[in-house]
């Protein structure tokens, strides 16, 4: 089994293919190598096939979470309640439609000249957030209301791929933008009724829903090096390419999750219905308003090793370690002494065989957390032993 990313191509004819990550911001490499601790870009369009890494029961999340549920709204003079509990088939249906009424409005179309996907409007400015891969490398989209005919022109703040989020801004937003409430995600329960939002297949206003099947998944590209999400929301509501960037919504009324990543069974040739993805609100909360003040992140709360790396192979082609391709000057690698062209062969006693598996390793870990790093130099082995960094855009 594998995962696909919901980015939508074109207008609704079937399953569609998805984009690679965006060029992160800030260092240039080579195409196919990763920047800090190992976030990569792909050269070109794909289907992203995805494995589940660990499942992380404790884990801090992608960022520090804000103490009381978070909403785009929050600067205005009275924020939406949330929606009070139903019990009941009947009061469940009307509590069903109560939140499709409340949150689809919030939820937008981005449209840009690789394809389509969702956004939720974050705040009455004009902020929409998103994922990385729906904007990709794109500076400026299209937006449509649920409400409107014409779209209008939008504009990139800022992208961070290895949250696979964004935020885009709206030029000259009309009255008619409703920001969404978020969540506090950790508050999320198992078993939890959720709907997810979105224009699956250029289909507009589209709801399903399902449960919270499960929290604090680590999810990864399998193939390559790619991007690895931490701390992720498994939901069995059915979400489908266009989906991604949409709203995974609490019968509260409240956003929980943006959806990103759905599951694909190449054996069956399409969807493993069920199983879904999204980026809980917490890391959402955190990393937008930091894309919105400067269009960069400088506190992730995820682990950095400080260095720009590709994956080596042996002498069969097989992956064999992670190659140095550079070290960020003062980082934790060069306080460690790595240099460029040392091969990191295992952190922490795990093996680190692909710039994946390094990823993996990192994604259990904190920012001040104490690794022993094992790399290889000129044919001999040695243990160091480096103080994480926090990932930057």
């Amino acid at each position: 089994m594998g995962w696909s990313r919901l980015m939508g191509r074109g207008r609704p004819r079937g399953w569609s293919r998805s984009r690679g990550w965006s060029r992160p911001i800030g260092w240039g490499r080579p195409a196919g190598r990763s920047r800090l601790s190992g976030w990569p870009r792909q050269a070109g369009p794909g289907l992203a096939l995805l494995t589940i890494i660990a499942s992380v029961a404790a884990c801090s999340g992608g960022s520090s979470a804000p103490s009381s549920p978070a909403s785009g709204a929050a600067a205005t003079a009275s924020p939406v309640p949330s929606i009070p509990a139903a019990a009941g088939p009947a009061n469940l249906q009307q509590q069903y439609e109560r939140v499709v009424a409340r949150v689809l409005p919030s939820v937008v179309q981005i449209t840009t000249s690789e394809g389509l996907g969702s956004g939720v409007v974050f705040d009455a400015k004009g902020d929409i957030v998103t994922n990385a891969h729906v904007v990709g490398s794109a500076k400026n989209v299209r937006v449509r209301l649920p409400s409107a005919s014409k779209t209008l022109a939008a504009r990139v703040l800022g992208v961070f791929a290895p949250d696979d989020l964004a935020v885009i801004r709206v030029q000259n937003p009309p009255a008619a933008l409703r920001p969404a409430t978020f969540a506090k995600s950790s508050a999320v329960r198992v078993g939890e009724i959720v709907l997810a939002m979105g224009n699956p297949l250029g289909l507009t206003g589209t709801v399903t829903d399902g449960i919270v099947s499960a929290t604090g998944r680590t999810v990864s590209e399998g193939q390559g090096g790619s991007a690895v999400l931490i701390s992720t929301i498994q939901t069995s509501a059915p979400i489908n390419p266009g989906n991604s960037g949409g709203a995974l919504v609490s019968l509260a009324g409240q956003v929980v999750g943006i959806p990103t990543l759905a599951a694909s069974d190449p054996q069956m040739g399409g969807a493993a219905v069920g199983i879904g993805f999204a980026i809980p609100s917490d890391t959402v909360t955190s990393i937008a308003p930091q894309l919105i003040a400067t269009g960069t992140v400088t506190n992730s709360g995820r682990a950095a090793l400080g260095v720009t790396v590709e994956t080596v192979a042996n002498s069969s082609g097989q992956p064999a370690g992670v190659g140095v391709v550079s070290v960020k000057p003062g980082g934790p690698a060069a306080q460690a002494g790595i240099r460029a062209g040392d091969v990191i062969l295992a952190v922490n006693g795990q093996p680190t065989d692909s710039v994946n598996a390094l990823q993996s390793v990192l994604a259990t870990l904190k920012p001040g957390d104490q690794v022993r790093v094992r790399v290889s130099r000129d044919g001999s082995q040695r243990t160091v032993t480096a103080t994480l960094g926090t990932l930057t855009s």
